[in-house]
């Protein structure tokens, strides 16, 4: 899978809802019906991040739900790569981008959305046949100013900006043009989980699911 496949697939993957849900979970308990009511609620693409021990074991569960395209985050090495894949990840997210780490995906087969923040960074995805980018972190990178800024001369790329975005905040960022979505972890708040309170987040999937952009 060549980069403009890689980036070609995760436009897709971002095209399905204005948020993807970005997950940190400790409990495989929890994947099934979290992923359950995260797509009840119109969120089908779920970004596990590879934080957890659970992780792996939580992308295997998440991927037998239906209607769900579950995907890796924080990839970093070529290893983190091919374990996500052989769990079940369709899509990986990574905080920025190596030459290493676009060539495991490339033998893979699997999409990336490589991360990106400077003009410069930017600018060599671009080189390289991406046009979809992850933007973290945001918030302390410049938020949507910043990629706002970034438009003008780089029109070429879209992101995904990830990284201290709310609900006070996200309706900055799906305004813009060169935004296809947003990552974000309100829509599944870990206490949520602790109690098993799928239907709160199912509501929450909903809301976020009909924010404009």
């Amino acid at each position: 899978m060549t980069p403009e496949q890689q980036s070609a697939k995760a436009r897709e993957i971002c095209a399905l809802a204005p948020v993807v849900p970005v997950l940190v979970i400790h409990d495989v308990a929890h994947a099934k019906p979290l992923a359950k009511a995260l797509v009840a609620g119109g969120l089908p693409a779920l970004e596990v991040t590879l934080r957890t021990p659970a992780a792996l074991d939580v992308i295997r569960a998440m991927a037998e739900v239906e209607g769900g395209v579950v995907g890796a985050g924080t990839l970093l090495t070529p290893a983190d790569v091919k374990a996500a894949k052989a769990a079940g990840a369709q899509f990986g997210v990574a905080p920025g981008a190596t030459d290493r780490l676009i060539g495991a995906c490339e033998d893979e087969g699997l999409p990336l959305l490589a991360g990106a923040v400077t003009a410069s960074e930017v600018m060599t995805l671009l080189e390289k046949g991406f046009t979809m980018a992850k933007f973290f972190p945001a918030e302390t990178s410049g938020g949507a100013a910043a990629l706002k800024a970034l438009g003008a001369p780089l029109p070429q790329m879209t992101f995904c900006p990830t990284g201290g975005i709310s609900p006070d905040n996200v309706a900055s960022y799906l305004s813009l043009s060169n935004v296809a979505c947003v990552g974000g972890s309100w829509v599944a708040p870990k206490g949520l989980m602790e109690k098993g309170d799928w239907a709160r987040i199912t509501e929450l999937a909903h809301a976020a699911a009909a924010l404009p952009r």
